[in-house]
């Protein structure tokens, strides 16, 4: 049985991506969340509809071990289970000036979207060498492209994603795995519910923000045999919004 992997994958932009790998690509879906039960379960719900599995996995991400016993635990109960997706999306922000921030600030956002990434890629990253096929998509963030105030540390961690998806994809292209990064503008979801969206829109020349459903269509793409040929980029997802 083939499985994508998504990452906060019970709300937003991760719900959307994978309701959309199991509609599009027919995979099985391997949903992470760190707390929110009842929304992953609506979740699971939803992509079970497309008569493929859904299984739910709460751990967090920037846990080492709790994400290895987890994943591990999983892939031995599930031994003909093979992971061909990985859409690394689970991340945090907590914004605010940088000559502010606290440690936990700057430590808690990195360890989510940079160990996060470690955590959960290391652990299926060789069988698919072996397989000699996978997809390895990292979400990442406007502000990991161009930087953006007030989120320095989220910031920092987008563009360590970025830059490691570049090298990656140049370490195991060979066995015909890619590395993608896909860097979302404002979409409309939790994380941008308080943003004053009248005043932003001014600023994108498509004058409103992406849904997260758009996003997941750009991760299924990548998802796909189609895109056997794209690796080490980082694709913008954003209205035109550039700095």
């Amino acid at each position: 049985m083939k499985y994508a992997l998504v990452t906060g994958g019970s709300r937003g932009i991760g719900k959307a991506i994978a309701i959309k790998l199991a509609q599009d690509l027919g995979y099985h879906i391997l949903l992470n969340y760190h707390s929110n039960t009842q929304a992953a379960k609506v979740t699971a719900k939803i992509i079970e509809e497309n008569h493929v599995k859904c299984e739910l996995l709460a751990f967090d991400v920037a846990d080492a071990k709790a994400t290895k016993n987890v994943l591990g635990n999983w892939q031995k109960s599930n031994p003909e289970a093979v992971v061909e997706v990985i859409v690394n999306n689970a991340g945090i922000t907590k914004d605010g000036l940088f000559m502010w921030m606290g440690e936990d600030d700057w430590h808690s956002v990195i360890n989510t979207s940079l160990n996060g990434f470690y955590n959960v890629t290391q652990q299926f990253v060789k069988s698919m060498l072996q397989k000699r096929y996978g997809r390895i998509i990292n979400i990442v963030s406007l502000s990991g492209v161009k930087g953006n105030p007030g989120q320095v540390n989220y910031s920092a961690a987008k563009g360590a994603i970025i830059a490691a998806t570049k090298a990656l994809a140049q370490e195991i292209g060979k066995r015909k795995v890619t590395v993608n990064a896909v860097a979302p503008g404002f979409i409309t979801s939790d994380m941008t519910a308080d943003f004053d969206e009248k005043e932003l829109k001014k600023m994108i020349p498509l004058q409103r923000f992406g849904e997260a459903e758009e996003v997941a269509e750009l991760v299924s793409f990548l998802a796909s045999k189609k895109a056997s040929y794209i690796t080490g980029e980082v694709i913008n997802i954003n209205g035109g919004l550039y700095s």
